[in-house]
C-alpha cells in the first residue's frame, strides 16, 4: 500500500525523494514479537542462567532493554544487559564522506564463558554484524552468541543468520526498511521506504 512522501533531500543536483510504501509493524505488533522472541530465548537456553543481552547502538540498545523486561515478567530473572557500539570496527569507514558518530558500548559483566545475545534491528548484508563480532572479540570469549532481529530484509552479502527473527521482510535494494521506536522517534512503527531521484537545475 502506498503511503505518500516520507522524506526529500537534497544532493548534488538531485532532489531524493523517500516514499513511504507500506506499513510492517504497528505499536502492538512490535510488542507481540518481541514477547514471542523473550520466549524463545527461555525455550532455547533452557533457562536464562549465563545469558547476556548485548543491543547494537542504536535501535538494538532499545530492543534489548524491552527483551529484557519481558524476560524479567516471564521469568523474574534479571538479565545483565549492555550495548555495544561497531562504529570502529566498520569496513566501510574509508568510504563514508562523514566522520562516524561514536556512541559508547557498556558491558555489564564479564562475558568469558557466558551466552550472549546480539539485539539489532535490521538484518540486511550482514556487515553490521560481522563488526559486531569482530568487537566482541575483542572484550572476551563468550561461550556462545546468539543473535536477535525485528526485521530480516535480505540481500546477505556474509553468511549470517538470525537465531530469533520478528519477521521476514523480502525487499528490493532501492528500498529501505526503518524502524522506528518510542524512545527516540515518539512512536513503535516499522515502514518501507522507496528512494526516487529528481534532477534539479
Amino acid at each position: 500500500m502506498a503511503c505518500g512522501i516520507r522524506s526529500i533531500s537534497r544532493k548534488e543536483g538531485v532532489l531524493l525523494i523517500y516514499i513511504e510504501k507500506a506499513h510492517i509493524m504497528n505499536e502492538e505488533d512490535m510488542k507481540r514479537v518481541l514477547r514471542r522472541i523473550a520466549i524463545e530465548i527461555i525455550e532455547r537456553n533452557r533457562g536464562l542462567e549465563d545469558v547476556v543481552l548485548l543491543g547494537i547502538q542504536r535501535r538494538g540498545v532499545y530492543l534489548a532493554g524491552r527483551l529484557k523486561e519481558l524476560l524479567k515478567d516471564i521469568e523474574g530473572v534479571k538479565v545483565p544487559t549492555g550495548e555495544l557500539d561497531i562504529t570502529l570496527y566498520r569496513d566501510d569507514i574509508p568510504t563514508l564522506l562523514e566522520q562516524p558518530v561514536v556512541h559508547s558500548t557498556s558491558i555489564p559483566v564479564d562475558i568469558a564463558g557466558k551466552k550472549l545475545i546480539l539485539v539489532d534491528d535490521v538484518l540486511y548484508t550482514g556487515r553490521t554484524i560481522r563488526a559486531a563480532l569482530d568487537a566482541l572479540m575483542d572484550l572476551g570469549r563468550p561461550d556462545n552468541v546468539q543473535l536477535v532481529i525485528l526485521v530480516d530484509r535480505g540481500h546477505r552479502e556474509l553468511p549470517i543468520q538470525a537465531d530469533y527473527v520478528g519477521k521476514v521482510i523480502p525487499t528490493s535494494r532501492n528500498e529501505m526498511v526503518e524502524v522506528f521506536m518510542r524512545e527516540l522517534d515518539g512512536k513503535d512503527q516499522v515502514v518501507i521506504t522507496e528512494e526516487s531521484e529528481v534532477q534539479v537545475d
